[in-house]
């Protein structure tokens, strides 16, 4: 594993870089060793959810200028592996949303550091079966994303009987689907993760997450606990100095 510590204006934070995500890992390091990240903010913070940060547009942005959209002009292919999730102080890469980005390819620089909450089990009984319900619409979404010119082509023709028709056979392609990919809710692993270290369990299966923070988790909470404007953006500017390879 390699090791980084993101200098900030608030402290320092020490992650270790997983090695079983080498597409990512190599990426940070790569882009930590250029500078890329000296001077950029963290430019979306949510408190009891996560920091987000690596955008090159933040660097003296002004302020009221929204931000997030920034990159090196390419994306990292997903290394989404279910050993590890958004517990507390996971390190992840930040992504555009399925609907132009099915492949879940990760932003070139976008990272954020999870805070999230802890969770009781009555919880954690809700969050598995909305993840169930998750995965569920996901399976659909592809189907239908894959069945996108019928669709068009039913509607156009205002079939209101072909579309029943093909939204029947997607539900029951969905259902066979997920009977053979088993249960989509939480493992006893997460259960046991999120009712005593937290996280963001929602986001477990979505996101590459692709490291951890093994020192400087308080500079986390700080963090996540600023004052924000709009956009998510603290109102007091929050830099990452550098980030420096250990």
């Amino acid at each position: 594993m390699a090791n980084v510590t993101i200098k900030t204006s608030e402290g320092d934070i020490t992650v270790c870089l997983y090695d079983e995500t080498p597409r990512h890992r190599d990426n940070f390091l790569k882009l930590a060793k250029e500078g890329y990240y000296d001077g950029t903010l963290f430019h979306r913070v949510i408190k009891n959810f996560m920091i987000q940060g690596g955008d090159p547009n933040s660097k003296d942005a002004p302020e009221g200028v929204m931000l997030g959209t920034g990159g090196p002009g390419y994306t990292v292919p997903a290394e989404i592996l279910p050993q590890f999730i958004h517990k507390r102080g996971a390190l992840a890469a930040a992504r555009q949303g399925d609907e132009v980005n099915p492949e879940r390819a990760s932003s070139g620089s976008q990272f954020y550091i999870v805070w999230g909450q802890v969770y009781n089990e009555g919880q954690m009984g809700q969050l598995a079966r909305q993840m169930q319900m998750q995965a569920e619409q996901a399976v659909f979404n592809r189907l239908a994303g894959e069945h996108r010119k019928e669709i068009m082509d039913l509607r156009r023709n205002r079939d209101q009987a072909g579309l029943m028709e093909l939204q029947n056979d997607l539900i029951a392609q969905t259902r066979a689907i997920m009977a053979e990919q088993g249960n989509a809710g939480l493992t006893d692993k997460q259960k046991k993760t999120y009712t005593t270290v937290g996280g963001t369990p929602h986001l477990d299966g979505q996101y590459t997450v692709f490291g951890e923070v093994t020192d400087g988790l308080d500079v986390v909470e700080k963090i996540q606990n600023t004052a924000t404007a709009a956009g998510d953006r603290p109102k007091q500017d929050i830099k990452i100095l550098s980030v420096e390879v250990i």
